[in-house]
């Protein structure tokens, strides 16, 4: 069976493992969800990121990151473009959206993946692929 949404995928394992107070989340590695993880550990919402071989795609293991109260450090997700639906900002609606926003979204531009912040700095627009707080 294929999958029509696989960053969805990868959202849904976050949010439902450190809502389970998870260790860490196994999902199908790609090139867009490397890039998607890398900037989730830059930013602190996780605690790593281990790649695992197996004999297909690979497995990338995600360690969920918590509070010292045991609360999880991810509070939300929401996908923004969806296949049936992408969802396109261009700089100005970039900047607009940092000044009252809470946490950060991620955009895929043309020159890579980046977060709000980095869009600006760049002055670039793109998809809006998801928010997380």
């Amino acid at each position: 069976m294929s999958m029509t949404d696989p960053i969805a995928d990868m959202l849904t394992r976050i949010r439902n493992g450190s809502k389970a107070k998870k260790v860490a989340v196994d999902v199908p590695a790609s090139n867009i969800k490397r890039f998607i993880a890398n900037i989730l550990l830059e930013e602190k919402f996780l605690k790593d990121m281990v790649e695992l071989p197996d004999n297909r795609q690979g497995i990338l293991r995600i360690y969920l990151k918590y509070s010292r109260d045991d609360d999880p450090i991810i509070r939300g997700l929401k996908r923004l473009s969806k296949p049936g639906l992408r969802k396109y900002l261009d700089f100005d609606q970039i900047k607009r959206l940092g000044r009252n926003q809470i946490g950060i979204t991620i955009i895929s531009t043309s020159q890579g993946i980046v977060t709000n912040a980095q869009a600006v700095e760049k002055r670039v627009g793109g998809e809006a692929l998801f928010n997380i707080w």
